[in-house]
Order: C-alpha cells, then sequence, then structure tokens
C-alpha cells in the first residue's frame, strides 16, 4: 500500500515531515525523526521523502494516517492530511 503526502510548494529547504497511525483512539508514530518506527521498522520505507510504502499490509493496519509537514519558513508553517486504510 502506498500513501502519499504531496508537498505542492515550501519555501522551507528541508521541511520535517512525520507519519502517525490512529486507531481506536490512540496515535503512534509511523515515521518519526527520519527513521520507520515500531514494527514499521520491518515492513514500510518512505519514497520521494513523502510517499508512505506498507508491505504485507493486514487488518491490523486498518487505521487513519497522519502525513504532518512542518516547513518554518513557509507562511504557512505546518499542515497536514488524514489518510483512511482500510484492508479487507
Amino acid at each position: 500500500v502506498e500513501l502519499s503526502c504531496i508537498i505542492k510548494s515550501t519555501v522551507t529547504s528541508d521541511p520535517r515531515i512525520e507519519w502517525k497511525k490512529i486507531r481506536d483512539g490512540e496515535t503512534s508514530y509511523v515515521f518519526f525523526d527520519n527513521k520507520m518506527q515500531g514494527d514499521f521498522v520491518t515492513r514500510a520505507e518512505i519514497l520521494s521523502r513523502t510517499s508512505l510504502v506498507i508491505k504485507n499490509t493486514t487488518r491490523m493496519d486498518t487505521a487513519t494516517y497522519r502525513c504532518e509537514v512542518a516547513a518554518p519558513a513557509d507562511t504557512k508553517t505546518i499542515d497536514e492530511i488524514n489518510i483512511q486504510l482500510t484492508v479487507q
């Protein structure tokens, strides 16, 4: 599965990008501090700086995934997008 977080424009040279998983009211990090976290370490990767690819998805991966972008030099310094993933 590939989840995309597209950054249209930024003047910040290296914006901070984080991915979080929200399931049953609990939030956990997927990608934080430029590295995968938890069980995603062995089965996920970042492509083109912004797309999250999760390999071997299972129903346990069903959740809302939030991509947060922090660009301190921009007019809008932080933005986010929520993507609902449902694994049948």
